[in-house]
């Protein structure tokens, strides 16, 4: 594997070669199961299977925000390789069941309990990253990772497309569910347990399981460039649903083009977010990750400025710089937690990013739906403003040019227990002699 380019060497690591290997598998089956899902709309809704779809997408970001900061429990207490198996196992058997709907509402509850055991699996998997990467090629992984989920995005539509055209509209949900049942075997022949804490289980109490739902939301808004970087996630979210859900409306009723340009369109901005991603590992060397986050929120948001007036080579110039933006923010937003929180509590602060920025995308979806109805003529540029404006106020309010200053090092978890030579309030009734949890932000010169 020695003739391997920079940017696949990380995949010298064998454990994370394989890891990698099941989740680029996993997106392939998410790729069928949502184009085997549009297919199946149609046969049963009709012209209301777009109604269908949005229902299904909606449930999708609701259970993301409800569960994944209980799924980030999970990961920092549990072997992460028999969860993610299991999440595997369980949405083979799910999607399983496709074939056999034969009413709508038999889809809601499908696509609720598939996306319940993804909530669970999504942020496990991130946060497994720099478990089993050293730190010298953790950056280069998560980009890996990243860049290939952004080329499956494009690829995967037509790749599902045309296994759907093999074997059957219903038929294609069983190749799908062999994908989960490929990518399960490969997690579960890891060669050692995925766990950060031997001991946790045992002690924990119903409160100090509340706390540690809490804990990666306190993480994630207690440090400063986590919190600034995940603003910088709302603001790409409000350009980026204006790319996802008005790109096919301005197209067919500006530009007068069809499926074939709206491909283009999609294409460019998914090569705009694979070429990013296979650069960041490279630029984070070289480029403060703040400042590569503060870029990618500055390209994204002035990509869609002029949107509605440009041509279609314009447009398509423009997406693949938006893709590039996104693609930095979000990149460096999971470089970021790896760098600055420590390894035992990462799965909980994953678990909450992936919550957090799934609402920011709750929010920024209905905002565009609501410019394409009434703003159709300036919508882009429109959200280009409102994004504008809130970078704006995130860069006055927050102030990242004084991140600099801050010292280096990790959040950790650290377990006491009040006595008497140790005693202050709790706001969360736990008893004098209880042993519990804190956080605790630690300069790297403490290491």
């Amino acid at each position: 594997m020695h003739f391997l380019p920079r940017w696949l060497q990380v995949l010298h690591n064998s454990t994370f070669a394989r890891l990698y290997l099941a989740q680029t598998i996993n997106l392939i089956g998410d790729a069928l199961t949502w184009l085997g899902l549009a297919l199946l709309a149609f046969e049963l809704a009709g012209e209301q299977s777009g109604a269908v779809l949005a229902v299904a997408l909606t449930l999708r970001v609701t259970v993301f925000v409800l569960l994944s900061p209980i799924a980030g429990v999970l990961a920092d207490r549990y072997d992460r390789k028999i969860l993610m198996t299991w999440t595997h196992l369980a949405r083979m058997f799910v999607v399983c069941l496709f074939p056999f709907v034969t009413q709508i509402w038999q889809i809601y509850v499908i696509v609720l309990t598939l996306n319940i055991f993804y909530a669970f699996f999504a942020p496990t998997y991130t946060a497994t990253i720099p478990l089993v990467t050293t730190e010298a090629d953790r950056s280069q992984a998560i980009s890996l990772a990243s860049a290939t989920s952004q080329l499956l995005n494009v690829l995967g539509p037509s790749l599902a497309g045309s296994m759907a055209a093999f074997v059957g509209t219903r038929q294609v949900f069983f190749l799908d569910g062999f994908t989960f049942l490929l990518a399960a075997v490969l997690i579960i022949t890891l060669p050692r347990k995925l766990t950060v804490s031997q001991n946790l289980v045992a002690s924990k109490t119903i409160h100090q399981t509340i706390a540690d739902i809490k804990m990666g939301t306190v993480c994630l808004f207690a440090d400063a460039p986590m919190r600034y970087a995940l603003a910088m996630q709302l603001i790409t979210a409000i350009a980026g649903a204006e790319v996802l859900v008005n790109t096919v409306g301005h197209l067919q009723g500006s530009l007068h083009g069809g499926k074939l340009e709206y491909g283009w369109l999609m294409a460019a901005f998914g090569l705009g977010a694979t070429v990013a991603a296979l650069s960041c590992g490279y630029l984070k060397q070289k480029i403060s990750p703040l400042l590569l986050v503060s870029s990618g929120a500055v390209l994204m948001t002035l990509a869609v400025l002029p949107a509605n007036f440009v041509s279609l080579s314009g447009l398509l110039v423009l997406w693949v710089i938006a893709g590039a933006g996104q693609t930095l923010v979000n990149v460096m937003v999971q470089n970021l937690i790896a760098d600055r929180v420590a390894t035992e509590i990462q799965g909980r602060v994953y678990g909450a990013h992936f919550a957090w920025s799934h609402l920011w995308w709750s929010f920024a979806y209905p905002v565009a739906g609501w410019l394409g109805q009434y703003l159709p003529r300036y919508n882009f540029g429109v959200s280009s403003l409102v994004g504008l404006i809130l970078l704006i106020v995130v860069w006055l309010a927050l102030r990242p040019q004084m991140f600099a200053r801050l010292q280096q090092g990790q959040w950790h978890e650290h377990d006491h227990s009040h006595n008497k030579h140790h005693t202050h309030q709790h706001s969360c009734n736990i008893a004098s002699q209880d042993t519990h949890c804190h956080l605790h932000f630690h300069v790297m010169a403490d290491f």
